[in-house]
């Protein structure tokens, strides 16, 4: 599972510098990089949806489950 969440990190991640770009610069990464609402640009788009969506998971897990609360 950890490699999984790896990737969907990755992908949050590409996805914030894009709307990032997008909302500084007003400059779309993906659609320069792969054309404007190309196949491949819309699938990155939805990988990277659906990550965001996968890493909503990461609130409810426990970070670190080998430490203990301090007494």
């Amino acid at each position: 599972m950890k490699t999984l969440d790896t990737i969907a990190l990755i992908l949050v991640i590409i996805g914030a510098v894009n709307w990032g770009l997008i909302g500084f610069v007003q400059y779309d990464l993906l659609a320069s990089l792969f054309g404007t609402m190309s196949a491949l640009t819309r699938t990155l788009y939805a990988l990277v949806g659906i990550c965001g969506l996968y890493s909503i998971s990461f609130l409810g897990r426990d970070r670190d489950a080998t430490t203990t609360d301090a007494k």
